[in-house]
C-alpha cells in the first residue's frame, strides 16, 4: 500500500467531492463545457450577472439560469450584492466561491522549494518556502511530505473534501548547469532517475499534474493576473535561471514538445570585451545566479537572494550592474520575439522584490526604445502581477485548469 501523509488526511481527501458535473442532463459533455465556459468568464471578470454571461456566451437566459443554479448548488459560485443601474431591474452578479475548490502547488527550484495552498478564487491560503544550496531528491520528498500535511491539516473536514489535486512546477533537466549551480555532480545525477510526479504522487491521494516551472508561472499570470487582459503576450520569469512562456489567443501555447517559451535559450548580444560582440544565451545574462556570482565576487552574502525573495537586502554596484545587464538582454529578446509573433505585450516577473522588478521593467523599456523597430508593431512592456511565488502558484493552478477551465485551456495532463 502506498504511503500517505496521514490516515485521517487520506480518508477525508479520498471522499468524493460534492460535485456531479453530469447531474440533471443527458448531454453531460455539453453541460460540462458550458459550465467551464461560465466559470472561466467569471474568473476573468471577477463577477458577472446572468444577463452579461448570456450575452458573452451566446447561450439562452434559461440555459444560463440552469447553469448558475447548478454551480451555486455545487458551491462553485456565490451571489454578490445587488447592483442598481440607471435602467431596468437591479442585477445580481455572481463571483467564484473561494471555498469551491482548493489545490496545492509545489515548485522545485535550483535554490529553493515552495509549497502553496490555493483556494478557488486564486488566493494563497498557506505557503511554505525552503531555501537550499542545491536540490536533493530525498530532501525534496521530505519537504513535500511534511509541507503538504502541514498545509492540509489547517483545513476543515469540508474543505479537505474539495482539494482538486496537486500541481508540480519544475525546470526541465534539473541535472544540468553544474558549474552555475555549484552542486555536486553525483547529486545532480540523481535527478535523472527521480520521477518527481510519481514519487510525490505516492504521498497524496489526489491527482498529480506536472509542468515546466516557467510555463507554470506564465499560466499563473494568465489565469490570476494579466490585468491588461492581453490575449497574446510573451512572458519572462527571472529565477535562478530565466525562463518564460507564450500566450496566444488567450491560451498558453506549449508547442510541439512542450518546450515553447524556452526563452532562456534565446540568443542575445554578448557584452563586448575588446572584440566584436558575440551572441550568448539569455540565461547567461538575465538570471539571478549571475547576480549571485557578482555578490560572491564582491565579498557579500549571496544567500539573501534565496532566503526571502520578496525582501532582498541588496544594494550597490553589483545589483545596479546586474539590473542593467538583465534589461539590455531582455530588450534584445523582446524585439527579436516580436519579429516572429506580433505580441501585444511582454510581461516580466521574477523571484525578487517588487522594487527590483520595477527597475528592470523601466530599464528594459528604455533599452527597447533604442533598438531598431522598423517593420514591427509596438509592444507594451509591463510588470507581472503574481510575484515571486508565481511558479508554485502556477503549479497549484494546474488542477484548477484541468477540472474547471474551458476545454481549450486544459493544456496540462494528469500524471500517470
Amino acid at each position: 500500500m502506498e504511503e500517505k501523509p496521514s490516515a485521517s488526511l487520506a480518508s477525508e481527501a479520498a471522499r468524493p467531492r460534492p460535485l456531479d458535473p453530469a447531474r440533471g442532463t443527458n448531454q453531460s459533455g455539453v453541460r460540462l463545457y458550458n459550465e467551464r465556459l461560465v466559470l472561466s468568464l467569471i474568473r476573468r471578470h471577477g463577477q458577472l450577472p446572468k444577463a452579461e454571461i448570456a450575452r458573452a456566451t451566446g447561450l439562452s437566459a434559461q440555459t444560463i439560469t440552469v447553469i448558475m443554479r447548478a454551480l451555486e448548488t455545487d458551491g462553485l459560485v456565490e451571489k454578490q450584492a445587488r447592483q442598481r443601474g440607471k435602467i431596468g431591474q437591479p442585477s445580481v452578479p455572481f463571483a467564484l466561491d473561494p471555498e469551491g475548490a482548493f489545490s496545492l502547488g509545489l515548485k522545485i527550484g535550483r535554490r529553493s522549494s515552495d509549497l502553496v495552498l490555493l483556494d478557488f478564487a486564486g488566493a494563497v491560503r498557506g505557503a511554505i518556502h525552503e531555501p537550499h544550496p542545491y536540490p536533493v531528491p530525498a530532501r525534496l520528498r521530505e519537504f513535500a511530505e511534511h509541507g503538504i500535511a502541514r498545509l492540509v491539516d489547517g483545513l476543515s473536514r469540508a474543505q479537505k473534501t474539495r482539494i482538486s489535486g496537486l500541481g508540480i512546477a519544475a525546470p526541465f533537466e534539473l541535472w544540468n548547469w553544474e558549474e552555475e549551480i555549484g552542486a555536486p555532480r553525483a547529486i545532480l545525477d540523481q535527478w535523472r532517475s527521480f520521477d518527481a510526479p510519481a514519487e510525490i504522487g505516492k504521498l497524496t491521494p489526489w491527482s498529480v499534474f506536472f509542468c515546466n516551472d516557467a510555463t507554470a508561472a506564465c499560466g499563473a499570470e494568465l489565469v490570476l493576473g494579466n490585468p491588461g487582459h492581453y490575449q497574446d503576450f510573451l512572458y519572462f520569469f527571472i529565477g535562478s535561471f530565466i525562463g518564460g512562456g507564450v500566450v496566444l489567443n488567450g491560451s498558453l501555447y506549449t508547442g510541439r514538445t512542450g518546450n515553447a517559451g524556452a526563452l532562456g535559450s534565446m540568443p542575445v548580444a554578448a557584452p563586448q570585451s575588446g572584440r566584436a560582440a558575440l551572441s550568448q544565451q539569455l540565461i547567461r545574462s538575465a538570471s539571478i545566479y549571475v547576480l549571485e556570482h557578482k555578490l560572491v565576487a564582491a565579498g557579500k552574502d549571496a544567500a539573501v537572494l534565496w532566503r526571502s525573495p520578496d525582501d532582498w537586502d541588496v544594494t550597490g554596484e553589483s545589483l545596479d550592474d546586474w539590473i542593467n545587464e538583465v534589461a539590455r538582454s531582455l530588450a534584445f529578446a523582446i524585439v527579436a520575439a516580436t519579429s516572429v509573433i506580433d505580441f501585444a505585450a511582454a510581461i516580466i516577473d521574477g523571484a525578487f522584490p517588487a522594487s527590483v522588478r520595477n527597475r528592470i521593467v523601466e530599464r528594459t523599456r528604455e533599452g527597447a526604445a533604442l533598438l531598431d523597430h522598423q517593420g514591427l508593431s509596438p509592444v507594451t512592456i509591463v510588470e507581472g502581477t503574481v510575484g515571486s511565488r508565481a511558479r508554485a502558484i502556477g503549479g497549484a493552478c494546474l488542477p484548477l485548469l484541468a477540472n474547471f477551465a474551458r476545454d481549450r485551456e486544459v493544456l496540462f495532463k494528469e500524471s500517470g
